[in-house]
């Protein structure tokens, strides 16, 4: 709001006079745009949902937490985690079994629970401290400053360490199924190689990987 100011004299007489201010208000034009001025523009972001910020806080608080473990207790930490996900595989590869074969018309198998307690059993004893020993046997055989060591980490891991530990799996599992030497036998000369090959062909990319970039805890 815009003001003026008028000045007006009014005689009294004997040559005195009052004197007046008026003020008087000059309306301000109104600008064309009601919305607010730039500084003042707010750009809206769509809404987060309420649940997704303690989410991710509980998660980062697990993950830390796990870390914790490994760094302390770290054998123990990575034989119930092989335990776990050693569990969890089998009963991922059964039901993927179940449902080819219920697909390719042929008659489905009745689900072993035993299969999940013996892949555990195996996981918590053999696979966690095993793989915690060897890789870090590889960290002394190997430094990381030495020369081809990623190449020579991997070779050992894949030519020599994969193939003891795939017939170390076909003797503890013979022996938790209650299976006989002749079992074994059978066993190692029918699926042995198969398993071994698909293996080389599966794990080797991310073998290289974990031999050589993973730090061990």
């Amino acid at each position: 709001m815009k003001y003026r100011v008028y000045i007006t004299r009014a005689s009294r007489g004997r040559g005195r006079h009052d004197v007046y201010v008026v003020w008087r208000s000059t309306p301000r034009p109104l600008p064309l745009s009601l919305s607010p001025p730039p500084e003042q523009q707010r750009v809206s972001q769509p809404a987060m949902p309420a649940h997704s910020v303690p989410d991710a806080a509980l998660l980062t608080g697990l993950v830390q937490r796990y870390l914790h473990l490994l760094k302390k207790y770290p054998i123990i930490t990575k034989s119930v985690t092989s335990g776990v996900l050693s569990a969890l595989g089998n009963l991922i590869s059964q039901a993927l079994d179940a449902k080819k074969k219920h697909k390719g018309g042929q008659p489905v198998h009745e689900f072993d629970v035993h299969g999940p307690v013996r892949f555990a059993i195996y996981g918590l004893a053999v696979t966690g401290p095993v793989s915690h020993y060897f890789y870090h046997l590889l960290e002394v055989l190997f430094p990381a400053a030495a020369p081809y060591t990623t190449l020579k980490r991997l070779l050992l891991e894949r030519l020599v360490f994969a193939p003891a530990f795939l017939f170390l799996f076909f003797i503890v599992m013979n022996a938790l199924e209650g299976k006989t030497m002749p079992d074994l036998q059978h066993k190692v000369k029918t699926r042995y190689w198969t398993a071994l090959k698909m293996n080389w062909k599966v794990w080797t990319p991310f073998q290289f990987v974990n031999v050589n970039y993973v730090p061990v805890q």
